[in-house]
């Protein structure tokens, strides 16, 4: 299977600007490019590509003031296979996980591990160690959480929708990943494309987010937003929550004036047109 991926963001900045973009593939997913993965800038900008210290691609620049346009188109190999199922997966015990997955046991921006002992333990204390908790974890914050773009915020938190039991894309895995770190379950952060490839769709596209266990020495994927299993994940970032894997970082104000993106499966003679997506909330994964 064939994926076409990319994005068209524009900005309006009042002056020069510096800023770092967290647009390109992971890494790991570099194999199954077919077409180059750049950033393109309009104007055209020195560019400056570095890995972050979750093993990200980024990108780093000064714009002048004026309108900025960030854009990039992809083709990307894919199995065509859904998310990976291991029902046997087991959790590792803290003291014998790698010393780099440490840190996904912790709090973090929007994830207060803290809070949460006593509500996770009662919730899941009782449910089958591994695979069976972690998705009892996701049964659970599908069920209890209603999707409300209206109620996205920058600020909320895992606590907070815990609390409102209303939140967007990240809001989900926020809660489940909270929750996880609490059972000392790893979990990180995950976003990129995910295009409604074998379901029904569900409206313009947008980037999205999900997030990963670590049992059996490896990660998986899980998804407490859809909470089955889905083709076509194109991983873009991982981080220890959103604040970690901001797509756009400006040091100075950048007003978003357009937001596009595509993420589908391409034929031979079916060329992707990326669909406009302006109305949403720019960097609250759908």
């Amino acid at each position: 299977m064939h994926i076409r991926v990319g994005y068209q963001i524009e900005f309006k900045l009042v002056e020069e600007t510096a800023m770092v973009a967290m647009l390109s593939l992971f890494p790991a997913r570099a194999i199954d490019l077919l077409e180059p993965d750049e950033v393109h800038t309009e104007p055209q900008l020195p560019l400056n590509y570095y890995f972050d210290s979750f093993g990200n691609r980024c990108v780093r620049f000064v714009a002048p003031a004026g309108h900025l346009k960030l854009s990039s188109s992809t083709l990307v190999a894919d199995t065509g296979q859904p998310d990976p199922i291991e029902l046997s997966a087991r959790e590792i015990p803290v003291g014998e996980l790698p010393e780099e997955v440490l840190t996904y046991l912790l709090n973090s921006r929007y994830c207060e591990v803290d809070r949460f002992g006593n509500i996770a333990h009662e919730l899941f204390g009782q449910t089958l160690p591994g695979w069976y908790r972690v998705q009892a974890i996701c049964d659970w914050v599908h069920q209890k959480i209603r999707f409300d773009y209206a109620a996205a915020r920058p600020t909320k938190t895992a606590l907070d929708v815990y609390t409102e039991r209303v939140g967007v894309c990240r809001d989900f895995q926020h809660l489940a990943i909270t929750l996880c770190r609490a059972m000392n379950i790893p979990a990180r952060y995950a976003t990129g494309y995910l295009g409604d490839i074998g379901v029904p769709s569900c409206g313009p596209m947008d980037f999205s987010a999900w997030f990963e266990v670590y049992l059996e020495n490896r990660w998986w994927t899980f998804d407490a937003r859809h909470n089955v299993p889905r083709i076509g994940r194109v991983l873009m970032a991982v981080g220890r929550d959103a604040s970690d894997v901001a797509l756009t970082t400006s040091f100075g104000q950048a007003d978003l004036c357009h937001f596009s993106v595509v993420a589908e499966e391409e034929s031979n003679n079916n060329l992707a047109v990326l669909v406009s997506n302006s109305h949403k909330p720019f960097g609250l994964a759908s």
